[in-house]
This record gives structure tokens, sequence and C-alpha cells, in this order.
């Protein structure tokens, strides 16, 4: 592959000046990544002596069509994509495949203006009709758009949407009203409708299922109050709107009134509504990290990890600074039986871990207790869901070897059971070594979880 494919650009967090950046293969805007693309074979044999039965992974849209809206597919992406699936299923990994992970092509954000633009549903389409028959029976579970419900606090990396120069602004998507938020969410469900009906006509031995952020699903009241507690349910539907299109069919009845109110009603064309009635996802796949707490007129923030309010004095453990998330397994659980309770099926945790700042010592041993605590008390609590009566199909720890963190930026927020020597500027070897937790997960994954 070429060095100008190589560098195709698409889109990234940039911690360091604060902004939404065109990021390129191989490279994020401050600092090199792990290089996983020259050295994908190495890093698939360390993950099949940890006893992976599945790998999540994404195809870049842009190293397929480097600008997104061109008529054929670069064969040299292709054919990477190929040597990747064909050595996880070589090692009885199975491929579990992102189409969409906040790497939207540039061009197609400031040429036509993202998923605002009815266009970007044919883009979409001659994209993944191309992967779809190039990949069918390689890959066996696909993820159509990862997180899509920030859409609506991320519209430019989930979205992909501009505002008049977002590249270089200090606050992207400022000028985006909340019909345009809402028009955008109309064209990726149509997309995603299309999606799936093409998948079972390309792929019929595959299964695909949406990908949503959903840590802010386990958002306690502050307190008693009625008003705490409309306030969480609200906060509840909002960040389950995109799903209950995927995987009901239909708009959620709460939002005929948010339209009426706010002027928002996005536009449709005919046939819309059938197409997403009749073409639901065959599963819900969703991240979990850490729970939080919502009092009645305050503002929620956001990270990556999912959303943070008023402080919890039942949560008495956190995970280190700098980055000090609450650790809550029981919110998983309860994620877990909420969407079993509304849905009614299979549910995938692709993700869920923990970032820790960690260096080998001076014999080279990564000591980590910290995450095997954590993985430990998360997979006691999906033993729980499971138990409880839902149909949990599978569980992916984010993200198995140490990259770059998509929302700092950061080399230093480290998640994996495979340490990456390289650091935030840049420097180190890339050798790839095993932390204590390597061993601790692999007996979990040998044991199915009975064993913890």
């Amino acid at each position: 592959m070429s060095r100008g494919l190589l560098r195709a650009p698409s889109i990234a967090w940039n911690e360091g000046t604060g902004k939404w950046e065109p990021a390129f293969y191989g490279l994020y805007p401050s600092h090199e990544a792990i290089d996983l693309y020259h050295r994908y074979k190495g890093d698939l044999d360390l993950m099949a002596e940890l006893g992976l039965k599945a790998l999540r992974t994404s195809i870049s849209w842009a190293r397929i069509f480097p600008k997104g809206d061109e008529e054929e597919p670069n064969e040299a992406g292709l054919a990477y994509y190929d040597g990747l699936f064909d050595a996880m299923n070589a090692r009885g990994i199975q491929p579990v495949v992102s189409l969409s992970h906040y790497e939207t092509p540039l061009h197609l954000l400031t040429e036509y203006g993202g998923w605002l633009s009815p266009r970007m549903g044919e883009f979409w389409m001659n994209y993944v009709r191309t992967v779809f028959v190039r990949y069918a029976g390689k890959v066996r579970y696909w993820l159509t758009f990862n997180e899509i419900n920030n859409l609506f606090k991320l519209p430019f990396a989930a979205g992909g949407m501009l505002d008049i120069h977002p590249v270089h602004t200090e606050v992207p998507n400022a000028d985006l009203t909340e019909r345009d938020l809402y028009q955008a969410a109309h064209h990726v469900a149509v997309a995603n409708a299309r999606t799936v009906a093409l998948c079972r006509e390309l792929c019929p031995d595959a299964q695909i299922g949406a990908m949503l952020s959903l840590s802010q699903l386990a958002t306690y009241p502050a307190t008693c109050s009625p008003n705490d507690v409309i306030a969480v349910q609200q906060f509840q539907h909002q960040a389950t709107f995109l799903l209950d299109l995927f995987a009901k069919g239909h708009y959620p009845r709460w939002v005929a009134r948010t339209w009426a109110e706010m002027g928002c009603e996005p536009a449709m064309q005919p046939g819309d509504l059938e197409l997403i009635a009749q073409n639901t996802v065959d599963f819900i796949s969703f991240s979990y990290y850490k729970s939080c707490v919502l009092k009645a007129g305050e503002v929620m923030k956001t990270d990556t990890g999912g959303a943070y309010g008023a402080n919890n004095p039942y949560i008495t453990e956190y995970s280190p600074e700098p980055w000090r998330w609450p650790v809550d397994p029981q919110g998983l659980r309860y994620v877990c039986n909420w969407l079993t309770d509304a849905y009614g099926k299979p549910l995938f945790v692709v993700e869920n871990g923990v970032g820790l700042d960690e260096a080998p010592d001076p014999s080279g041993r990564i000591d980590d207790p910290f995450r095997a605590r954590y993985l430990r008390m998360h997979v006691e609590q999906l033993r729980e869901a499971v138990r409880d009566g839902c149909d949990v199909m599978g569980y992916l720890w984010w993200g198995p070897i140490d990259i770059v963190s998509a929302g700092t930026g950061e080399m230093c927020k480290r998640y994996g059971f495979v340490y990456v020597d390289k650091d935030n500027d840049g420097a180190g070897t890339l050798a790839r070594s095993k932390k204590d937790s390597f061993a601790y997960y692999r007996h979990i994954i040998d044991t199915n979880g009975e064993e913890l």
C-alpha cells in the first residue's frame, strides 16, 4: 500500500488542541500509533495465546474509498483486510467488524456535510456492498455504526457533520441545530436498515448488530425526588433513541413531543419508515465502562467512558488518577437487564475495560492487579446477568493490546493485557510484552468465566 493511501484522511480527537481533526492511518495527530498495519500477525499470535475466540476490529471506510465518493474501491485496502481476516480465522479468532468507527472519510464531511446529506446513504451503500461481497464467509459478526447514539453529543465524530470550518474551530458543530441532528440521525437509521437488508442478502451466514455507548443507561437519580427520577428516564430515552430505530424498527413515542415543541422533525422520504420497520438488527452490542448520577436541572458532562454528574456516595472504588472513573460492575448487570426487558434481543458486550498509566519495572514486569480486579468484578456481574435470563452472546475487552486512547489521544492511557513500548511523545521500540493480567484473562477464557 502506498504511503499516500496510508495517510488517507479521516477524523480523530486531538487532546492537545481540544479539537476533532484529520487523522491518518498509522498516525494520530501528535504521535505514531502502535503500527498494527505491519505487525498484525505477531499481535494475533499474542491474541491466540491469550485464548481470544473473537476480536473486535473495524474496516476503515477511507482505506477502501479514500475520499468516500469514488465509484471503484482501492484494491490495496481490500487486500489488507483479506490478510487480516484470514490471519484471524486461521488462529480460530472470529472477526467482529465495525463498518464505521469514528473515521468517516474527511472529504465526505467537507464536501457534503456528512450525514446531514442524503447523498451519504449512496456513498455508504457503495462501501458496504463492496466489503460484504469481498468478505462474505470471512466475517460472521458485523456492527454497523460505532456508538452511534453519540451522534447527539459528538456529531463530528459519530455523524461526520461540520460547521462552517469545523476542522479548526474550538467548538465543532457549533452551528448545528437540533433539527440538523435529528435529520442526520434519520439518514443514519435508513442507512442502517439498508445495510441490514444487504447483509442478509449477501452474507446469509452472518449476523449484524447495532453498537451504542450504553454506560449512560446505568444512570441513577441523585435523590428519590420525582424530578430526579423523570430526569433519569429522559436521559435514558436520549441514549436509546437510535436503538429503538435499529432494534424495534420505529421511532420512540416520546420523540413526537420533542419534535413538536422544538420544531425539529426531520424530513423523510416515502418508504423510509417501512424500510426501518422491516430491517431490524440481529443483536445489540454496546460499550459499558461506568455509571453516573443525575440531578434534575444539572447539565451532564460526557467523555468516552460515558456520562458523569453528581458523585455517588455508594461507589467506593475508582480507577487510579488521572482519569478516576467510578467502578460499578453491578451497573453492567443493570444495563443487560434493562436492554433485555426493553428489546428482548441477544446482547454482545464489545467494550469494557479500564485505562491505567503504567510502565514496566526494572525487571521488565508489568504488575497490574487493578486491571485484573476490574475484569473479575465485571465478569462476575455479567454471569449474574446471564442467570437473570439475559441472552449474552459474548464479552470483549477494550482493548486487549495497548493503543492510542480515542478519548485523550494518549498512549499512556493503557487498556491492554499486552504492553506496547511507545510513549506519548512517540518514543519507543513498539515491542510487545505481556502484563501480569494476561495470564489471568487467559484463565478466565479457558474456564469460560466459571473460575474467577
